[in-house]
C-alpha cells in the first residue's frame, strides 16, 4: 500500500467545495482509497492510502486543476491500510490556527531544502522552533529546537506573544527556522510570524518527512521518531513504522514502556488520559474495545479507533 500526504494553500470558492467533495468521494470509493481529505476556502490537506494506481488517480484528479499543479506530496509505504475508511470533510481551515491574519497565500517563510537544514541548526544565530504539538515533540525532534509545548496548533499564536516575542528580544537571533511534519503547519506559522512583524523567517521545505527521506541517517540531526496522523503512529529515519503505539481511548502515542503501566488498559485508558474521562466514558470505551476485538476476530476492520485530527 502507498501512503501519500499532500496539501496546497490555494483559494477555492465556497460553491466549489461541495462539488470537489463529491468528486473525491466518488473516486475514492471506486479506487478503494482510505484516509482523510480536508477542503476549505484556503486550500486542501489530505493523507490517503491505497494501491499506488489508486493514489496516482487521486493526485491526477487534483493536479488537473492548474491551482493544484504544485501539490506538496510526501509518499511512503505500508504493509496494509493505515486508515479504516475514506472521508472528505469541508472545514473552515485545512489546518486549524483560528487566526484569520495568517494567510499563507500572501506570503510564508523562505523554504530551506533539507540539504541546507543542518547548517542552520549548527548556526548559533538561528532560533529553531518545532511547531508541532507537545505529544509529537515527545517522540522526536531536532536537537536544540524550541518546543512551544502546545496541545493544539491553535495555541501557537498565544505562545508567540507570551514567549517567542520576549525570547527574540532577549537573544536577538539573526533568523527564525521553523519545522513541522510535512510543511503545512510551517506555512501557516511563518505566515503568522511575518504578519506579526517578525523578519528573517525560514521553514524546512517539505517538513521532517522530506528531511528524513533526503538526508542520510549518518548525517542526520534528527533524534527519535516522527509522529504521523495514521495507524502507523510514528516513522523512523527510514520512513518505516517505529516503536510507538496509540491509545485508542484518547488517540495519543505510547512508548512500549507505557503499555506496562497500571494506567494502561487497552482501548480504555493510558497515562495521558487516565484522569480525563469518567467511569461511564471508560465503560463505553471498554465496550468499543470488545466490539473491535470481535470484529478483528471475524476479519472485519472496525472504524472506532481514535486518532488526533489530521495536522494537529
Amino acid at each position: 500500500m502507498q501512503v501519500a500526504s499532500f496539501y496546497r494553500f490555494v483559494p477555492f470558492g465556497s460553491e466549489e467545495l461541495p462539488l470537489w467533495r463529491a468528486r473525491l468521494l466518488a473516486l475514492g470509493s471506486e479506487a478503494g482509497l482510505k484516509g482523510t481529505v480536508l477542503l476549505a476556502r484556503e486550500g486542501i490537506n489530505g493523507t490517503v492510502c491505497g494501491p499506488a494506481s489508486a493514489v496516482a488517480a487521486l493526485l491526477a484528479l487534483l493536479e488537473a486543476d492548474p491551482r493544484l499543479a504544485s501539490l506538496e506530496v510526501k509518499r511512503s509505504e505500508a504493509t496494509g491500510a493505515v486508515f479504516h475508511r475514506f472521508k472528505v470533510r469541508l472545514k473552515s481551515e485545512i489546518v486549524t490556527m483560528a487566526e484569520p491574519s495568517a494567510q499563507p497565500a500572501l506570503g510564508t517563510g523562505i523554504p530551506v531544502p533539507p540539504a541546507h537544514w543542518n547548517a542552520l541548526l549548527d548556526d548559533p544565530d538561528t532560533l529553531t522552533i518545532d511547531t508541532r504539538n507537545h505529544y509529537e515533540v515527545a517522540l522526536g525532534s531536532f536537537a536544540g529546537a524550541i518546543d512551544p509545548g502546545t496541545e493544539n496548533f491553535s495555541d501557537f499564536p498565544a505562545w508567540v506573544e507570551r514567549h517567542l516575542r520576549p525570547l527574540v528580544a532577549q537573544r536577538r537571533p539573526q533568523r527564525l527556522a521553523l519545522f513541522c511534519t510535512g510543511g503545512i503547519r510551517c506555512e501557516k506559522a511563518t505566515a503568522h510570524l511575518l504578519n506579526q512583524g517578525f523578519d528573517n523567517v525560514l521553514q524546512l521545505q517539505g517538513g521532517i518527512l522530506n528531511y528524513l527521506e533526503q538526508v542520510p541517517e549518518a548525517e542526520s540531526r534528527w533524534h527519535g521518531e516522527c509522529y504521523v496522523f495514521d495507524q502507523r503512529v510514528a516513522l523512523d529515519h527510514r520512513l518505516q513504522p517505529g516503536t510507538y503505539h496509540v491509545c485508542h481511548a484518547c488517540g495519543l502515542p505510547l512508548a512500549p514502556a507505557d503499555l506496562g503501566l497500571e494506567s494502561y488498559v487497552a482501548g480504555v485508558s493510558c497515562r495521558h488520559c487516565i484522569d480525563r474521562f469518567s467511569d461511564a466514558d471508560r465503560e463505553r470505551f471498554a465496550e468499543r474495545q470488545r466490539q473491535m476485538r470481535r470484529a478483528e476476530a471475524s476479519g472485519v476492520a472496525h472504524i472506532g479507533r481514535v486518532m488526533p485530527t489530521l495536522g494537529g
